[in-house]
C-alpha cells in the first residue's frame, strides 16, 4: 500500500492520574476555613468552587488533602512556609515520569504499536521542567530507540496537547513509516497559590493533575484507526494577549485568566471553525474544557446538544482542567460514548485554547471496526 493510500490517524490512547483524589466540596470547605479572616474571599471561594463544573480532581501532592491548618498551599500559610518554586519542581520531576510512563504504555498497547517502532516522541508540559527531560527518561525506561526524534513542547499552555497532534500529523504525512508517540503530563495543582485574591482562588478551583498519551501513525492492515485526522488550523486571536497569562513566580507559576475568555472564544472561534470546516457542521465536538464557561459558550454559538458536549463537561467534572493533557481525555471519553452507543462512522472537530489567545483545531473522524455483523470502536475498516 502506498503512503498516499494510508489514513493518518490516532491509533492508540492512554490516560493516567495520580493516586490522590481531591473532592471539590471538601476542598471548598477546607479552603473557606483557611480564609476565615477574609470573609469576602471565603464567600467568593465557596461560589466559584460550586459553579465551576468540577466535582473531583486528582493531585500528586498529598499535602493538598490535609486539614486547612496543615496545608502549605492554602492562604493562611506564610510565605516562608509555602513551597518554593524549586521545591515544587522537585516534586514535578519525581512524579511526572511515572504518570507519563503509564499513559504512554497504555497508548502503545491500545494501538498495537511496539515501542521499538516509535520514530518520533513529542513530550508536552507547561507545569514543570527539568533536564535531562521527560523525553530522555521515557526513551530510557520504555526501551525506545536511542535515535528516536525527540520534540519537547514546553510551556505552551492548554492548547499544546492538540498542537502536538497537529504536528504529529504533519510528521506522518511527510515521513514514510513514522509512528509518533505523544505524551502530555501536567501537575497543575503544584501551582496552587497561598493567596486569597480572586485570580488565585479561581485558578485553584478547577485545575487537576494527570497524563495522557496517543500514537499517531498510518492506519492500514497493521494498525486500525480510532480517529482519522484531517485538516488542521492554528490561529493567534487578535488583541487577546493579556487575557490568559502564565508566569514563573517564587512560589510556583502564577496564572491569570480573564473572565472575558468564554465570551471572546464564543465571538471569535465560529469564524475560525468555518475556515477549517467550511459549510459542514461537525457532528463530534472534542472541546478542551478550559472552563465550564468556554464549553457552554461554544454550545450556545454552535447550537450543540447536551450529548455533544457531554464528554467535555464530563472530563471537567471528574478530572478538572488538566491543561495540555485534557484534550486526549476528551477524545477517550468520546470514543467510550460512541462505543456504548454502537455508533457508526462520524466526523467532527477537536478544539483547544491557550495563552495568546491561541486556538488549535483539527478535523477528526471516528472509525468503527466491522467484525462480521458487529461493530466495535477503535479501528479503521479492515
Amino acid at each position: 500500500m502506498e503512503k498516499a493510500d494510508l489514513d493518518i490517524a490516532i491509533l492508540g490512547l492512554g490516560t493516567a492520574v495520580p493516586p490522590y483524589r481531591i473532592d471539590q466540596a471538601d476542598t471548598a470547605r477546607r479552603l473557606t476555613e483557611a480564609l476565615s479572616d477574609k470573609p469576602d474571599s471565603a464567600r467568593w471561594a465557596r461560589r466559584i468552587f460550586k459553579q465551576c463544573g468540577v466535582e473531583s480532581r486528582y493531585t500528586c501532592e498529598p499535602n493538598l488533602l490535609e486539614a486547612a491548618v496543615d496545608c502549605r498551599y492554602f492562604p493562611q500559610t506564610s510565605a516562608a512556609d509555602a513551597p518554593s518554586t524549586a521545591e515544587r519542581m522537585r516534586i514535578y520531576k519525581r512524579e511526572s515520569v511515572p504518570l507519563a510512563l503509564t499513559a504512554a504504555r497504555q497508548a502503545l498497547s491500545d494501538g498495537g504499536v511496539d515501542a521499538a517502532d516509535v520514530t518520533h516522541l513529542i513530550t508536552v508540559s507547561c507545569t514543570g521542567q527539568f533536564l535531562p527531560g521527560m523525553d530522555a527518561a521515557l526513551v530510557q525506561q520504555m526501551g525506545l530507540a536511542p535515535t528516536v526524534t525527540r520534540i519537547p513542547l514546553n510551556f505552551l499552555g492548554c492548547a499544546a496537547g492538540l498542537k502536538a497532534v497537529c504536528l504529529a500529523r504533519q510528521i506522518v504525512s511527510s515521513t514514510t513509516g513514522a509512528n509518533v508517540l505523544i505524551v502530555c503530563v501536567e501537575l497543575c495543582t503544584l501551582h496552587i497559590q497561598p493567596s486569597g485574591d480572586r485570580e488565585s482562588l479561581f485558578a485553584a478551583s478547577f485545575f487537576g493533575d494527570g497524563a495522557s498519551a496517543c500514537v499517531v501513525g498510518a492506519a492500514g492492515p497493521a494498525h486500525r484507526a480510532i480517529f482519522q485526522l484531517g485538516k488542521e488550523h492554528s490561529v493567534l486571536l487578535p488583541d487577546c494577549a493579556d487575557e490568559m497569562v502564565w508566569e514563573l513566580g517564587n512560589y510556583g507559576f502564577d496564572l491569570y485568566l480573564s473572565p472575558q475568555i468564554p465570551k471572546l472564544i464564543g465571538d471569535l472561534i465560529p469564524a475560525e471553525v468555518e475556515r477549517l470546516c467550511g459549510d459542514h457542521k461537525p457532528a463530534l465536538w472534542a472541546i478542551h474544557p478550559g472552563g465550564r464557561g468556554i464549553v457552554e459558550s461554544l454550545q450556545t454559538r454552535f447550537e450543540l446538544t447536551d450529548e455533544q458536549v457531554a464528554p467535555s463537561l464530563g472530563v471537567l467534572r471528574d478530572y478538572g482542567n488538566v491543561s495540555s493533557a485534557t484534550i486526549l481525555f476528551v477524545l477517550e471519553a468520546i470514543r467510550n460514548q460512541l462505543r456504548e452507543n454502537g455508533s457508526e462512522r462520524a466526523s467532527g472537530i477537536a478544539l483547544a485554547f491557550g495563552p495568546g489567545l491561541t486556538a488549535e483545531m483539527i478535523e477528526i473522524s471516528y472509525v468503527p471496526t466491522i467484525v462480521g455483523q458487529e461493530q466495535i470502536a477503535g479501528g479503521a475498516y479492515a
